[in-house]
């Protein structure tokens, strides 16, 4: 191994050689007005996004518990409703992610960058 690899335990190429960010930075950009809003944009996606998902697998398993008749229902060949709910549970995963992701392109990851830019700047 060279001495610009790193190992699972190093912090770094050729640990030892360079300090990373002292724990007041790290204070110190917790505190800071950016964090804060990047903290809040997330919570504000992660938290009613997570509750909808959830209420609508709530809604997914009380159908399928209590209206047996209604998913039941045949919509072509041996395709029921109770598989059309079921596999909308993937999709809606997937849809999930894919508004996350271009959510935190747009809203989270150019704070992100700043706050990061700024910790790594002032450690050096």
């Amino acid at each position: 191994m060279s001495t610009t690899e790193s190992t699972p335990g190093d912090r770094g190429p050729a640990a030892g050689t360079e300090q990373g960010p002292a724990a007041e930075d790290w204070a110190r950009v917790q505190s800071s007005p950016e964090f804060v809003q990047l903290r809040q944009r997330l919570r504000s996606f992660v938290f009613p996004m997570t509750g909808l998902f959830l209420a609508w697998y709530l809604l997914y398993v009380l159908v399928a518990d209590y209206a047996h008749g209604f998913m039941s229902i045949k919509l072509v060949g041996n395709i029921n409703i109770g598989l059309v709910f079921g596999l909308l549970q993937f999709v809606s995963t997937f849809v999930i992610t894919a508004l996350y992701v271009r959510y935190a392109n747009r809203r989270l990851d150019p704070v992100a960058e700043r706050i990061r830019q700024e910790i790594e700047g002032g450690a050096r």
